[in-house]
């Protein structure tokens, strides 16, 4: 990506100056230079914030209460994880971040999901774990449905769309909310069914 959005830049200036556009290019670098300085000034105060709440309703023992309260719904999503392992509290922590709309917060959850959900795969084919595990270097189905649904998440606040809205002089910046949970809802659900789905086939098979 790196590359990518390197060789763009290099390329539209390069385009600019050559069209004797060099005036409106040094405007436009200085610009955005200005705007992505005042942008992540913004967004650094709005995740402050958020992630703050999420601190104080983890000291608080709230977030491990949803947890808890959650399980029953990760073991039918992840039926090959046993209960009380600690795969499935991580991922539930994921969950809840991207369902509030911290991303950054869900990272460091999502990270320790899939180090303890390797450490699982390693259990199994140490035979401390039932189930069949995969090739050494293969992705477990955990891994694979803990990918798909964190991607297709449900989200209630969007919390980035929000603070992007607000930062371009949206008159109603949180109109996105309505349209954001029905559209993450509807791709949670058909992640969930794509993920049963092939479950199905891989039992039959």
């Amino acid at each position: 990506m790196n590359l990518l959005w390197g060789a763009m830049l290099i390329i539209g200036i390069i385009y600019g100056m050559a069209a004797g556009h060099t005036e409106a290019v040094s405007e436009a670098v200085l610009s955005s230079a200005r705007e992505a300085v005042s942008l992540s000034l913004t967004m650094m105060g709005v995740m402050a914030f958020w992630t703050g709440l999420m601190e104080i309703a983890k000291d608080a023992g709230l977030i491990s209460s949803i947890e808890r309260r959650i399980q029953p719904c990760i073991r039918f999503l992840f039926p090959g994880i046993p209960p009380g392992h600690p795969a499935g509290f991580s991922i539930a922590a994921c969950f809840l971040a991207n369902f509030f709309g911290l991303g950054s917060a869900a990272t460091p959850a999502g990270l320790k999901a899939m180090e303890e959900l390797s450490m699982l795969e390693e259990e199994r084919r140490k035979g401390l774990v039932p189930g069949r595990p995969q090739e050494k270097g293969t992705a477990s189905r955990e891994m694979c449905a803990f990918l798909i649904l964190n991607i297709s998440s449900l989200q209630l606040i969007p919390v980035n769309i929000i603070a992007y809205r607000t930062q371009y002089g949206s008159t109603n910046p949180t109109g996105i909310v309505g349209p954001a949970i029905l559209a993450t809802a509807v791709s949670t659900g058909v992640a969930v069914v794509f993920c049963k789905g092939m479950d199905l086939r891989k039992k039959r098979e």
